[in-house]
């Protein structure tokens, strides 16, 4: 997963932007993400063939990200989680 670092303030933002939702500065990078964060919030989706986790994680870097949580059978707020390596869409579990 990659995020755009901003040289000029240091934070990291995910969508990639054309310019620093921080500070506005155009001077951006990109750089890997480390691949953990913690859940910020989430629901149970049941209105579907087979219910699943939708959350926000908090990644390590700052930015939070809309995703799914796979293999957590119980999961909560503030529970540590990392990406499945070579997810497309990107994935957290446990």
């Amino acid at each position: 997963m990659m995020l755009q670092h901003c040289v000029t303030c240091r934070t990291a933002q995910f969508h990639p932007r054309p310019i620093c939702a921080t500070c506005g500065s155009g001077d951006l990078v990109e750089v890997e993400a480390i691949g953990s964060g913690t859940v910020d919030s989430f629901t149970i989706v049941h209105h579907a063939e087979e219910p699943y986790v939708l959350a926000r994680v908090r990644l390590t870097e700052g930015p939070i990200v809309l995703t799914h949580l796979i293999g957590i059978p119980a999961p909560y707020c503030d529970q540590p989680v990392r990406l499945v390596p070579g997810s497309d869409p990107q994935v957290f579990t446990e």
